[in-house]
């Protein structure tokens, strides 16, 4: 049986964010709640253009982040358009766009303080 590698909230929340980016994700913040809420520490949100890429961005965070642990959760990957994975002290949250806009997670948490990804994380600054 394997050990599974620990990994601190914030170092989850960053590989989320990578992952994510990996697959092209867009509009990816990660917003530290643990003072706001007890759900979690962090909660990851990012965007994708279509069913499809929103599918394979959420399998590209829960197969990045398989050597760390299995996720509590993982909801609405059938339809791709809303798909949330809970690690428990992470939740990540990625949308089709026009129900991002919707559901405005992103105002919802903005008292929140907004976590910096490294910029060789982002695949704008690659020349993608």
């Amino acid at each position: 049986m394997s050990v599974k590698k620990e990994i601190s909230s914030l170092d989850r929340a960053l590989k989320c964010a990578e992952y994510a980016l990996d697959k092209k994700a867009y509009e990816v913040r990660i917003l530290e709640i643990a003072r706001l809420s007890s759900i979690a520490d962090y909660l990851v949100i990012a965007s994708g253009t279509s069913d499809k890429q929103v599918q394979a961005i959420a399998e590209s965070v829960r197969t990045g982040l398989k050597k760390f642990g299995k996720p509590l959760d993982i909801e609405g990957m059938a339809e791709g358009k809303w798909v949330v994975i809970d690690y428990g002290d992470v939740l990540f949250h990625v949308f089709i766009e026009d129900l991002r806009h919707y559901y405005d997670l992103d105002g919802l948490w903005q008292a929140a303080p907004l976590v910096e990804i490294p910029e060789k994380y982002l695949w704008e600054s690659k020349g993608a």
